[in-house]
């Protein structure tokens, strides 16, 4: 297996589509019927984002936080609900493995919606060296695994606008969905060794 790839060799390959159901939450009761979903789940991709802060100083709470599993992702509109009862119960659940990238912000960004301790994270920083590679963002971790690419030009954008774009969906979603994807890619590549 390829351990590295380059900015221009990732830069040419195909791009990446989330072609499972994306499911915006913007209220309490349905957010429970989400967790209620997800709580069937042994693992899921993970992720969040926040409102860029362009000046020195500023910052924004997460805004989203999405959890996906094969063919589902919840989108999680917090600068809209806060962090409910129901999801914060899946983030320390031990039973699910949530499973994303880069998660000490995730966690430290967590803490000052809910002072909740996250339980089974799986970092893909530190899981996929177990697997030789290098590379250590997403975007790469992807490419080297399936040859694609992930688009990452949303990723600056307003995540508390009223209403998400379809682009801000699909690259929110994409990067949840990506997560829960590379894990179980490499436990099945070490399982068929």
């Amino acid at each position: 297996m390829v351990n590295t790839i380059s900015k221009e060799q990732l830069s040419v390959l195909p791009q990446e589509t989330f072609s499972g159901r994306i499911i915006i939450i913007q209220s309490e009761a349905e957010a429970e019927k989400a967790c209620a979903y997800l709580e069937k789940y042994n693992a899921i991709g993970f992720d969040t984002e926040t409102r860029p802060a362009f000046k020195k100083g500023v910052s924004h709470k997460i805004a989203l936080m999405q959890l996906s599993t094969d063919d589902t992702c919840f989108l999680f509109r917090l600068n809209v609900i806060g962090l409910p009862d129901c999801l914060g119960n899946i983030l320390i659940n031990p039973a699910i493995k949530k499973i994303g990238l880069s998660l000490k912000d995730d966690f430290s960004a967590i803490h000052k919606r809910k002072p909740i301790v996250p339980s089974n994270f799986i970092e893909l920083q530190s899981f996929v060296k177990d697997y030789g590679i290098e590379d250590n963002g997403l975007q790469r971790i992807y490419g080297i695994l399936f040859e694609k690419r992930i688009s990452k030009g949303q990723r600056l954008s307003n995540w508390e606008a009223d209403t998400l774009s379809d682009a801000q969906k699909m690259y929110a979603a994409i990067d949840a969905w990506a997560c829960l994807k590379i894990y179980k890619e490499l436990v099945y590549r070490e399982k068929v060794k």
